[in-house]
């Protein structure tokens, strides 16, 4: 068997493990979290955000990403290395700037980095990060062929949501890696990045499997990895929207 048809076979061999892992073969039953005691506050807190104007500075509208202020991430990077826009840079360790391919066809965009991102000072390297690296084998990637960003670059205390209000802040710096990566699709991962790209309160259930677009970039909005390890029933509407993602993204530009 020659080298190309091996890689072939090796490719298709990680992605079937990887879909394994991710419970493909599973027979899953739709399950709903408990609500979490404080979310209907914090709810309204994005609300009363988005309908005083704070919404602007999240730019979904369809007209297309700006024009980049820096000539590349790097230099956006260490202009923001120590940012101190709000109170988060108090306790962090590493500002977590984003990591992959920096003309990557598909950006993946979750919430805030954990401990283990703060630690190490790069995004997903935690479980969650060891399962979306399962999750982007499944439909034939890797961290080498995407973008991974969160909407907060330091670590909210105590791993809990962020806050509008730091939101706020750090948004246009997420703003500027989307004008200098230009992907052909975005993917929010989980409740609070899709609401915030999309400047919305709809439920993430109702948000998943259908696309969208922020600065006319279509959006796709799925679990974040985190959830899918408190809930593996999630798995299975997961696989979909990566399938979806997968299709679009195969499809020629243009």
């Amino acid at each position: 068997m020659g080298n190309g048809a091996t890689n072939i076979y090796e490719m298709i061999r990680r992605a079937l493990s990887a879909q394994v892992d991710l419970g493909m073969g599973e027979m899953v039953v739709n399950h709903r979290p408990q609500q979490t005691v404080g979310e209907p506050q914090v709810l309204n807190d994005y609300r009363q955000a988005f309908a005083s104007g704070a919404a602007d500075l999240f730019g979904s509208s369809g007209s297309g990403p700006p024009a980049p202020k820096f000539e590349s991430l790097d230099a956006h990077c260490e202009a923001i290395a120590d940012c101190r826009d709000c109170p988060l840079w108090q306790e962090r360790n590493s500002l977590v700037y984003g990591a992959g391919n920096p003309r990557a066809d598909v950006m993946f965009v979750g919430e805030a980095p954990g401990a283990d991102e703060d630690r190490l000072g790069e995004p997903f390297v935690g479980r969650a990060g060891k399962l979306l690296d399962r999750i982007l084998a499944a439909i034939e990637m890797s961290r080498r062929d995407v973008y991974i960003a969160n909407i907060l670059k330091c670590r909210p205390p105590g791993n809990r949501d962020p806050q509008p209000a730091e939101m706020e802040k750090c948004f246009p710096h997420l703003k500027e890696q989307v004008a200098l990566i230009r992907p052909r699709i975005i993917c929010a991962l989980g409740r609070i990045s899709a609401q915030a790209l999309l400047e919305t309160t709809t439920p993430l259930g109702r948000l998943r499997g259908r696309w969208h677009e922020y600065q006319g970039v279509p959006l796709i909005a799925t679990y974040h990895p985190a959830a899918l390890l408190r809930f593996p029933a999630y798995k299975k509407d997961t696989w979909q929207d990566m399938q979806m993602l997968k299709a679009r993204c195969d499809k020629p530009a243009g």
